[in-house]
């Protein structure tokens, strides 16, 4: 038997030749594997049955123009009840901000004028009666042929005369709330609530110092004052569509036009106030509230506009989501000309007709993306 014997150099060439073929085997074999595809993601039924959408449309252009602002209470709906005697307070009933109705006492203030008032109704009463039973009297003296007509007549004219204080003692009385107790009774003239209180227990009160007592205000619908620089003032108009939106209810609108433009600026501040109304039949806006107000500015343009819900903010570029129905988004930048209340206006990315989705968007934006 024959053995051929290698030398070290042949048998490593043997093992490279082996170690090669192997290799290319190896390769052979992944080259058989099929590639996975990448699916794209499709929404599912489930997902699909709960989601909202809104289409592409044409609209006007509209811009808006945001100001700072305070709310007020209408100040042709408020009553201001002032004094009407002097006197001292007591008894007050109310704070700022209760609900009071029509005829309700808030308090009363004691006064030396209620007494005097009731003096002279006491008077005119006590003189009323006099001056009628002189009357009586003086008609049957005629009667007897002891009195004159004259006599008569002098005592008709001090009868009519007593009738005539005895009707305005009353009335002065009533006036003032008819209390015979030497008291003013403070009664709530409307319904509405106590927007400004200028009295406590004890407060002395003149008649004379212009200051009122109470204010009171239904606030079914309030004033907001907007602060206009110059800058702007072109761009208000009578009528305009107003959205004002408050820091105690982040996201809600509150919506009313402009209703009055005082033509003169300030002179601290500088600034043109303009006046909105705003129906308010939940009593949320509160005087002295804060606002932020947009006014809407229409230009005599077109644009494309969108539910800004289904706008997607990411990495500086605004997207939507445009549905090609049968479970196929696809997402699509857009750029963006500048929003009004809900509705987007678009300058390019979509066309007319495009159904977008508005709800999940950033859910279905991520399963796409991932």
């Amino acid at each position: 038997m024959n053995y051929k014997i290698f030398s070290p150099g042949n048998l490593f060439c043997i093992l490279c030749f082996a170690l090669f073929g192997a290799t290319l085997q190896s390769c052979h074999n992944e080259s058989q594997k099929p590639v996975e595809e990448h699916r794209k993601y499709v929404i599912p039924d489930s997902l699909l049955r709960t989601l909202n959408f809104d289409t592409v449309q044409t609209k006007p252009l509209v811009n808006t123009i945001a100001f700072t602002g305070v709310v007020d209470v209408n100040q042709d709906n408020q009553v201001i009840i002032f004094p009407l005697v002097s006197g001292n307070a007591k008894d007050i009933k109310v704070q700022l901000g209760d609900y009071v109705t029509a005829g309700q006492v808030l308090g009363t203030v004691t006064s030396s004028e209620m007494a005097t008032y009731n003096n002279s109704l006491v008077v005119a009463q006590s003189n009323l009666a006099a001056t009628k039973r002189q009357l009586q009297a003086t008609q049957d003296l005629f009667k007897s042929g002891l009195a004159s007509s004259l006599d008569v007549n002098t005592a008709q004219t001090n009868y009519d005369q007593a009738v005539s204080q005895l009707e305005t003692a009353q009335r002065i009385l009533k006036i003032n709330g008819s209390n015979t107790n030497g008291e003013w009774v403070i009664k709530a003239p409307v319904n509405g609530f106590i927007v400004q209180k200028n009295i406590t227990n004890g407060t002395s009160i003149r008649m004379d110092n212009g200051t009122g007592l109470f204010t009171i205000s239904d606030l079914k619908n309030v004033w907001v004052w907007a602060n206009v620089y110059e800058s702007n003032i072109s761009n208000i108009h009578m009528g305009d569509d107003v959205s004002v939106t408050t820091l105690s209810y982040p996201g809600k609108e509150f919506k009313g036009k402009v209703d009055k433009i005082l033509n003169a600026l300030d002179p601290t501040t500088k600034v043109m106030k303009v006046r909105v109304v705003i129906p308010n039949d939940k009593y949320e806006l509160k005087p002295q509230m804060f606002a932020s107000i947009e006014i809407a500015n229409p230009e005599n343009k077109q644009a494309l506009c969108v539910s800004s819900k289904a706008l997607i903010y990411d990495n500086s570029q605004y997207y939507v989501l445009v549905y090609n129905g049968h479970g196929d988004a696809s997402i699509t930048p857009v750029e963006v000309l500048n929003a009004l209340g809900n509705k987007t206006y678009i300058k390019s990315g979509v066309k007319e007709g495009d159904r977008v989705i508005i709800t999940a968007a950033i859910l279905i934006y991520g399963e796409l993306n991932s």
